[in-house]
């Protein structure tokens, strides 16, 4: 059974590329029981707030507007064991110096000084925290502290399945997964690793050890996967699923364009006309989500609404990074030093006036924000990417629409709707599919006639006859059975000239249809894997791997493809790497199409093929 065509772009917080770290200036507010400090000018609105609200929670972690933060992330690593296209280049981004990230014991001693001061609830994050060697001992060291309720992780899932017994049994409290698409084609393009398996195996591990309900977040962007909304609340029918709908956010990096953005109303009423039973339950003061849950089903689905409906006014969270700077706002770029200060030999009461002071200059909600609020576009610097622009490089994703895979069906219990034992049944070892398409796979000649001996090997001169049709001249697919399998690599390109405005939009990212170049990279893998079905003689071949590269040329004011295929077998990958990089092109068309028809596909060509019995061929 053909999945539903279902993706999605997990927005991973990144660090920013500039930030601005301060010492912190100290306070005026003692800790409780110790003697004044010398005074240092406090904001009155804190002062007063302090004044009128004398509660058991500490002082230092109650800011200007009452917001008392007992909820402190405390990100492990910086490095992740996935490439997301929209998270990070291919090979990787620079890493700060291990010398400069917090030890385990840095780590440990302020959590424990946080949870002495009323935090109640750490999540770890990264990265990704799993890959952290120590990161069971600790969660078991963290759940040795009195006070803290709560240990989360978020996670990609990659590693989960294998740890999470150990992590359970140290004390997790909860788990939030990261999970990109449902489609496992679709799930290794975008982060460049093979690991579908190993996610949905992550998932049911979570289920299967009784965590309820085990958390799902999705983001959700105009033109990428709004459309996949029905398929993943299908999923609460009968499993305990928590799927978060995560409004569109604009991070640093991350272009901000507000067509992109689908708001939790119009989310909502998607979802109403499908089940308008959907009925909202209770939420907590703090709480970051609106939950809603359909009659009968085991798990719910919930909004957060980061900003259509911003809840700066209830914030109580700290982020601790992983070179140990203090972010009292996941959106502010502000940063204070207690690595430095912590390794410079500062008491605990010193530690706790800086953290004080940070917590103080708090801002009332983020600026973007405030900006919104008022019916302005938030003015967010992004970087430029697209000046020497790799696919690999790309911040944004693009849904795409072919149903490619099949997910194997097993025999699953009768309570659990048909869509969800199809996801969780691809977790299993019997699943028969890789969406890059194994290369030990067997391709099999359509011809039913058995297969000839093997011819010698080496080049054999180009044919001087047609080879697709028979001795009555009619068309005729080409018997391979008799040829060894080798090794065989294409490369084709295409060339398409758009147009000074085409251009200009597309190097900004501005066309209103979505960013073109994705589209036109998934547009140049799905041909690839299409091309026995769009080219009525081809074999089907068992690609092992396609690439699609576009880059942007000012001088001619077009889009350069280049598309590479790779596969074992009897038959070569010309025309898989060609009808990529034409189906590309097209795409490209397609998408600016409606700024000008005055587009040119041109130089559509072979550049390279390697493997077979005729020999290599390098364009010169």
């Amino acid at each position: 059974m053909a999945a539903q065509p279902v993706s999605r772009m997990l927005r991973r917080v990144l660090r920013s590329s500039v930030r601005s770290c301060s010492s912190g200036a100290l306070v005026t507010q003692p800790h409780p029981g110790e003697p004044s400090q010398p005074a240092v000018e406090v904001p009155s609105g804190r002062r007063r707030f302090l004044r009128e609200h004398a509660a058991p929670f500490s002082a230092f972690l109650t800011d200007s507007f009452g917001r008392r933060h007992s909820y402190l992330r405390i990100s492990l690593t910086e490095k992740c064991n996935l490439r997301c296209q929209y998270c990070m280049p291919e090979e990787g981004v620079p890493l700060t110096p291990k010398a400069d990230l917090l030890t385990t014991e840095e780590i440990l001693t302020l959590a424990r000084l946080f949870v002495k001061e009323g935090v109640d609830k750490i999540r770890l994050t990264g990265g990704e925290p799993l890959i952290r060697p120590d990161v069971v001992d600790i969660v078991a060291q963290l759940h040795q502290l009195e006070g803290l309720r709560t240990i989360g992780i978020t996670t990609n899932g990659i590693n989960l399945a294998r740890l999470l017994p150990q992590l359970q049994e140290a004390g997790l409290s909860t788990i939030n997964i990261s999970l990109d698409t449902l489609v496992p084609a679709k799930f290794e393009f975008i982060v460049r690793r093979k690991g579908f398996r190993k996610v949905m195996e992550g998932i049911h591990k979570a289920i299967e050890l009784g965590y309820s309900p085990v958390k799902v977040n999705c983001v959700v962007m105009r033109g990428l996967n709004e459309d996949e909304l029905l398929d993943f609340v299908a999923l609460t029918e009968g499993l305990p699923l928590d799927v978060r709908f995560i409004e569109y956010m604009p991070f640093d990096g991350n272009k901000w364009n507000f067509k992109k953005m689908v708001s939790y109303k119009e989310m909502l009423d998607t979802l109403r006309q499908q089940w308008p039973e959907l009925e909202k339950l209770p939420e907590e003061e703090s709480s970051t989500a609106k939950a809603f849950k359909i009659p009968g089903f085991r798990g719910r689905v919930s909004f957060i609404t980061s900003m259509s409906e911003h809840f700066c006014g209830t914030c109580n969270r700290l982020r601790i990074t992983a070179d140990g700077n203090l972010k009292v706002c996941l959106f502010g770029n502000s940063e204070v030093s207690l690595r430095d200060h912590l390794r410079a030999g500062a008491s605990e009461e010193e530690l706790l006036r800086i953290i004080g002071a940070a917590v103080g200059r708090k801002k009332r909600q983020h600026a973007e924000l405030f900006l919104m609020c008022q019916g302005s576009p938030p003015a967010v610097p992004s970087i430029s990417f697209r000046d020497s622009l790799h696919v690999q490089g790309l911040r944004h994703r693009v849904s795409f629409s072919s149903q490619m895979v099949t997910l194997w069906k097993g025999g699953w219990p009768p309570q659990i709707p048909l869509l969800a034992q199809r996801w969780l049944a691809s977790a299993l070892p019997q699943r028969h599919h890789s969406s890059h398409l194994d290369s030990d796979a067997n391709p099999k000649c359509l011809s039913p006639e058995p297969r000839a001996p093997a011819t010698p090997s080496g080049p054999l001169p180009t044919s001087d006859q047609l080879t697709h049709v028979d001795r009555e001249g009619q068309a005729a697919m080409v018997d391979v059975g008799g040829k060894p399998d080798t090794e065989r690599v294409a490369v084709a390109s295409a060339v398409v000239l758009l147009g000074p405005v085409a251009y200009k939009l597309v190097q900004e990212n501005q066309l209103k249809k979505g960013d073109a170049l994705v589209v036109a990279q998934l547009a140049g893998v799905q041909a690839a894997k299409l091309t026995s079905q769009l080219i009525p003689l081809c074999h089907h071949v068992a690609l092992s791997h396609v690439q699609v590269q576009l880059e942007l040329d000012s001088t001619r004011h077009a889009v350069l493809v280049r598309a590479s295929c790779r596969a074992r077998g009897p038959t070569g990958v010309e025309m898989e790497a060609l009808t990529s990089a034409a189906v590309a092109a097209l795409a490209l068309y397609d998408m600016c199409k409606a700024v000008s028809r005055d587009i040119v596909l041109a130089e559509i060509k072979l550049v390279s093929k390697t493997g077979g019995q005729r020999g290599d061929f390098h364009r010169t």
